[in-house]
C-alpha cells in the first residue's frame, strides 16, 4: 500500500512538471536565402514569445515564455549564414532563452504559424542583412528607360521553397524541389539560346514571398515570368499540365480557383498574410493596374499558347486551353507573366513523371521551345531577336567598362568576327562608338 501511494505521489509530480511547459521546442531548421536567413523553430503547441537585440558583441535574444527545449537537442549547422553560434538555457525556472551570437547587425522578423497539413505550430524567425550579400539573386541590369538589353530576359520562378515545400504527393516527392530542377534547366536551355538571358527568381532551397516574386521580375526588366510549379488537389484522379495567365473577374474553373487559392495562401509563410500594398493606397493600386494589365494579358496568354501547345507533346493536359485565375505572383501589371502546373504530384502517374529527371529536362524543353517560339513572332524591340527578324544588323554602342570579350560574349559572336565586321586592328575601342554586331 505503502508503495502504491508513492507511486501516485510521482505520478502527480510528473503531470504537474509537464503541464507546466506551454511549449516544446522539439526541431530547429535553418536556411539561407541571398539577402536573408530563416530560422524556425517547430513547436507541440502555440507560445508567446519576444525578440530584442544585444550589442558588443551582436547578439539576438528570443524568450519563449513557459517553454522548454526537447531533451537532446542539437545545435544547427548555421555556415553561411550570420548566425556563429546557436544556444539555449532554461530562465526564471519556467521560460526558455535562445541566443543567437551574430557576425554583424540584422534586422529581424518573427512570427508564429499555425499547423497545416505538413507542421505543426511554428516560431519563424527572419534576419534580413543590413549590407549587400555576397549571394546575387538577380544580376543587375539596365533601368527602365535606359538602352535596353540587347536580350530577351526571361524571369524563371519556382514555386515555393525554404519553409515552405508545395505540394507533397508521390513517394514523399516535394513539389519545392522537382520546380526547381526544371527551373535550372530551363535557364540552362536559354541561357546557351542567343538573344535570350535567363533570371532564376530562386536559385536554392530558401522562401521568396509571392510579391518580392514579381519584384524581382521587374528589377531585372524582364519581359516574362514563366512561374513553374507541380500542385496537388483534393481529387487524386485530376491530372496533367496546365498553363495560367492572370484572371481580372476570377478564375475559368473550379479547379483553377481552388489551385489559386492554394497558392496564394502560401504567402502566410511569409508572415504577411498574403496582403501587400507597399507605398499605394488600394485605390491607385486598381487604377494603375486597370491602365496596365489589358497589354500584360494579351501577351501572357499569346505566350502561355505556345507554351500550352509545346507542353502538350510530352505531357498530358489537364484543359485543352491557357486557363485564367488569381495567382497572387502573376499579378504584376506591366510584365507578362504565365504559370506552369507541370502535372499534379497527388495524382500518382503525374507524381512518378515528375519525380523522373529525364521528364523534368523533357517539360524544361518544351517551356523553353514554347517561350522560344512566342518571342520569334513578337519580340520586343531593340533586342537582338527584333534584329534578326527585321533583317537589320544588331548594333552596340560602346559604353564604360565594355571590351571586346564582353561585347562579344554577350552577342554570343567571337573576338574575330568583331573585329572583322567593324574593320577594327586592334582591342581599343572608346565610349561612344558604335559596332556592327555580326
Amino acid at each position: 500500500m505503502r508503495w502504491f501511494g508513492l507511486a501516485l505521489v510521482l505520478v502527480a509530480q510528473w503531470m504537474l512538471s509537464t503541464s507546466a511547459w506551454a511549449a516544446t521546442v522539439e526541431s530547429m531548421r535553418i536556411w539561407r536565402a541571398p539577402d536573408s536567413t530563416r530560422l524556425v523553430f517547430d513547436l507541440n503547441g502555440p507560445v508567446e514569445h519576444r525578440v530584442f537585440p544585444l550589442s558588443s558583441p551582436d547578439r539576438l535574444v528570443i524568450d519563449l515564455t513557459n517553454a522548454r527545449m526537447a531533451s537532446g537537442m542539437k545545435s544547427l549547422a548555421t555556415e553561411k549564414t550570420p548566425v556563429k553560434q546557436l544556444r539555449w538555457a532554461q530562465r526564471n525556472g519556467k521560460d526558455l532563452r535562445i541566443v543567437l551570437d551574430l557576425s554583424g547587425n540584422v534586422k529581424p522578423r518573427s512570427f508564429l504559424l499555425k499547423p497545416n497539413a505538413s507542421y505543426g505550430h511554428r516560431l519563424v524567425l527572419d534576419l534580413d542583412d543590413q549590407k549587400k550579400s555576397s549571394v546575387k539573386t538577380v544580376e543587375k541590369v539596365t533601368a527602365p528607360g535606359a538602352s535596353r538589353s540587347a536580350d530577351v530576359i526571361i524571369a524563371i520562378d519556382a514555386g515555393h521553397g525554404g519553409e515552405d515545400p508545395g505540394a507533397i504527393g508521390y513517394r514523399g516527392l516535394k513539389e519545392k524541389k522537382v520546380v526547381l530542377k526544371i527551373a535550372k534547366e530551363l535557364a540552362a536551355l536559354l541561357q546557351r539560346e542567343p538573344g535570350f538571358k535567363p533570371v532564376l527568381i530562386r536559385t536554392g532551397d530558401y522562401y521568396v514571398g509571392l510579391r518580392k516574386r514579381t519584384q524581382l521580375a521587374r528589377k531585372a526588366n524582364a519581359d516574362l515570368l514563366v512561374s513553374i510549379h507541380a500542385d496537388a488537389f483534393k481529387n487524386r484522379k485530376a491530372n496533367g499540365a496546365s498553363v495560367f495567365a492572370i484572371s481580372q473577374r476570377g478564375a475559368t474553373s473550379e479547379t483553377a480557383r481552388w489551385l489559386a487559392n492554394s497558392e496564394n495562401n502560401a504567402d502566410l509563410i511569409g508572415g504577411v498574410g498574403g496582403v501587400s500594398l507597399d507605398d499605394k493606397d488600394s485605390v491607385l493600386a486598381g487604377v494603375l493596374l486597370d491602365l496596365s494589365m489589358t497589354a500584360s494579358l494579351s501577351a501572357s496568354l499569346n505566350a502561355g499558347s505556345e507554351v500550352l501547345k509545346e507542353v502538350g507533346r510530352v505531357n498530358r493536359l489537364h484543359k485543352p486551353r491557357v486557363e485564367q485565375a488569381a495567382f497572387v505572383v502573376l499579378k504584376s501589371p506591366d510584365i507578362p507573366s504565365i504559370l506552369v502546373e507541370t502535372g499534379f504530384i497527388t495524382n500518382p502517374r503525374d507524381g512518378k513523371n515528375l519525380a523522373s529527371s529525364s521528364h523534368q529536362k523533357k517539360l524544361a524543353r518544351s517551356i523553353f521551345t514554347g517561350v522560344k517560339r512566342y518571342f520569334a513572332r513578337t519580340p520586343p524591340p531593340g533586342t537582338y531577336l527584333a534584329s534578326r527578324k527585321s533583317g537589320d544588323r544588331p548594333r552596340h554602342v560602346i559604353k564604360r567598362g565594355d571590351t571586346l570579350s564582353s561585347i562579344a560574349s554577350r552577342y554570343r559572336v567571337t573576338v574575330a568576327s568583331l573585329r572583322h565586321h567593324n574593320n577594327l586592328s586592334a582591342d581599343v575601342i572608346r565610349v561612344g562608338q558604335v559596332l556592327q554586331i555580326p
